[in-house]
């Protein structure tokens, strides 16, 4: 027998086995299937028998329909359970977004609170503010000025249309940005006349000419009863009392003229010479600091408190001058402690 040949019949005989095989399986399985339909074909009686042995109800159900309940029952259950989880965290849901929603609501009721204060605020500004340029003559518009003043505040808080959902308190916030912007032109003026004032009361003789602002006036200016001679005469200036050794001050900017001793009357004394034809003296002194030509800025150490020349104690004594005529340093000076 030739090697193909053999190998031929080797093979027959592998698909023979195999098909027999497949064929057994298969009536295995088919006998399986008619058992287990069989089995599931079995039916049950199920009776149900009151007491009194009357009306005995019953039914049959075969296997396939227990099984097929108990699956839809398991199915119910499964499903009740996972929709009830889902239930209970909604539930828990909308709790805390109910909380965060009643927290907001009263954010939202301080917020408006705060608003209707801050519009209270700004018509208070608006007025005052107002008012105050129309003192210093700084408003371009003196009639739409006096309507603010007057309580006509349309310019201000206009009747406006709002969206739809749109809180009207949010116009209002709009209106009050504008109006802060625009008053920023008005408050640049007040800066500006402001910083002129305070370069003019550096120039003019308006500070209290003892260090700290210290010390007490014993002889105001005007018509006086001499200390030595007990006569009437005009005193030309104030006397400044506190103490030996404190700091005299220069009043104003300006330039030493004279600094120089006058033993039988003002003893060590100073005068500067300010713009606008004003002139400061201070008399008495103890030591001077600066010399004649010498040029001060106001608030600068001249010299300090004594009693030199004429004197019944130490003290200064102050004068001011515009031109040739002499006025009262009281109507100059900034006493920030006032007199004791």
């Amino acid at each position: 027998m030739s090697p193909a040949n053999h190998y031929k019949k080797v093979e027959n005989k592998i698909v023979e086995i195999v098909l027999r095989k497949l064929k057994a399986l298969s009536h295995s399985i088919a006998a399986f299937i008619k058992s287990f339909i069989s089995l599931g074909r079995q039916r049950f009686t199920v009776m149900f028998i009151p007491h009194s042995e009357k009306n005995i109800f019953n039914f049959r159900i075969s296997i396939f329909s227990v099984v097929f309940l108990s699956m839809l029952f398991c199915g119910v259950l499964v499903a009740f359970f996972t929709f009830s989880t889902q239930f209970t965290g909604i539930s828990r849901l909308l709790s805390e977004k109910s909380t965060k929603l009643e927290g907001s609501e009263e954010s939202l009721n301080i917020f408006l609170d705060r608003i209707a204060d801050l519009k209270k605020k700004a018509r208070i500004f608006e007025s005052a503010l107002s008012k105050t340029t129309r003192s210093l003559d700084l408003k371009d518009d003196p009639q739409g000025a006096a309507s603010v003043a007057d309580g006509d505040l349309s310019t201000f808080f206009g009747v406006e249309e709002h969206e739809e959902g749109v809180l009207p308190e949010i116009g209002d916030l709009e209106s009050i940005s504008v109006f802060l912007s625009e008053s920023v032109r008005d408050l640049e003026k007040i800066a500006s006349l402001i910083k002129s004032h305070g370069d003019l009361l550096i120039e003019m003789p308006t500070l209290w000419p003892v260090e700290g602002g210290v010390g007490y006036i014993t002889n105001p200016w005007g018509p006086a009863v001499h200390p030595f001679t007990n006569k009437w005469y005009m005193h030309k200036g104030i006397d400044i009392a506190k103490g030996y050794g404190f700091n005299i001050l220069a009043a104003a900017d300006g330039k030493v003229v004279e600094a120089s001793n006058d033993r039988g009357g003002f003893g060590n004394y100073i005068i500067i010479m300010h713009n606008f034809g004003f002139y400061t003296k201070y008399a008495h002194l103890g030591n001077m600091y600066v010399s004649e030509g010498d040029t001060v800025i106001q608030g600068q150490r001249i010299g300090t408190m004594g009693s030199s020349g004429l004197s019944t104690g130490p003290h200064l004594h102050y004068e001011i001058r515009i031109g040739s005529q002499v006025v009262d340093p009281a109507r100059f000076l900034n006493v920030q402690k006032g007199l004791e």
